[in-house]
């Protein structure tokens, strides 16, 4: 009996040693989105800086049947994110890491945009990177605002590769001032050179980093972005590109699921736009 009782144990353990991780930071709608995409059949571990919205999209998550552990973690504290990534590991197999986490221009103050979708995106790149095994996928969530950002190929080098405690003191992030639209789009331009500069070290890993760029997406944020617009700008784009709506979020989990998946395993160090052209309406359309 004792003998059945331990196969048994060690079967466990085996299995739980080889499960399949997904973590998830950020646990908004479009995290929240990612979560159910990916979630099925792994162990999910949720993170955010928010302990009220975690354990809501925990509860809800667990509700539903998914194996989900919420983590609270702040992006832009760097032992914080060290100590998700060794929580993540120490689950199972690193399957997926998708970093959804972030602020809007409409909502917060340039440093702030600085602190969490720069270097919160830098924390998460470099953590992650340590315990990145073999299959391992990043996805970063990125913005279709980095497409349009007018840098030098200088700033864009020392943003994809300066140390992380030397970011905020660069020109191309100084320059900015007080300017919440323009720190945005500087720090989702950052995303995507960082991580096209990442791809050398997780590929030397057997892992794979992208980012995903939205549009317009039908979340809590958006939608503080439009309230915040009386004029009512960003709509009239969404019309003016001809894709005459917003994006969803699943629409969004689905490319991520997609670059997290088998079926892109050819490809990293790039970015997925999914913004119902807007980011060329902007650039080709739109009258300055």
């Amino acid at each position: 009996m004792q003998d059945t009782q331990d196969m048994q144990d060690t079967q466990d353990r085996t299995y739980d040693d080889t499960r399949d991780v997904v973590v998830v930071t950020g646990a908004g709608g479009m995290g929240s989105a990612v979560a159910r995409r990916l979630g099925s059949g792994r162990t999910l571990i949720l993170a955010d800086a928010s302990r009220d919205q975690l354990d809501r999209a925990v509860d809800a998550l667990s509700a539903e049947g998914y194996a989900v552990r919420g983590v609270p973690t702040d992006v832009t504290d760097r032992a914080s994110v060290e100590e998700l990534a060794r929580t993540a590991a120490g689950e199972g197999r690193l399957t997926a890491v998708v970093h959804t986490a972030g602020v809007a221009a409409a909502t917060s103050s340039a440093r702030k945009i600085f602190d969490v979708d720069l270097l919160g995106t830098v924390y998460v790149i470099d953590a992650f990177e340590r315990v990145a095994v073999r299959g391992t996928s990043l996805v970063c969530v990125s913005s279709m605002a980095g497409h349009y950002a007018s840098l030098s190929r200088e700033d864009e080098a020392a943003l994809a590769t300066a140390p992380a405690e030397e970011l905020l003191a660069l020109g191309a992030v100084t320059a900015v001032g007080e300017d919440a639209t323009a720190a945005y789009i500087v720090a989702k331009r950052a995303n995507h050179v960082r991580v096209e500069a990442a791809a050398l070290a997780w590929n030397l890993r057997g892992a794979r980093i992208n980012t995903v760029s939205p549009g317009v997406i039908s979340t809590a944020m958006s939608k503080a972005e439009a309230d915040s617009d009386p004029e009512g700008h960003m709509l009239r784009m969404v019309e003016a590109c001809g894709a005459g709506r917003t994006g969803t979020p699943g629409e969004i989990a689905d490319a991520v699921a997609f670059l997290a998946g088998p079926e892109s395993l050819y490809i990293t160090g790039t970015d997925l736009l999914v913004d119902g052209g807007q980011a060329g309406w902007i650039r080709w359309h739109m009258r300055r």
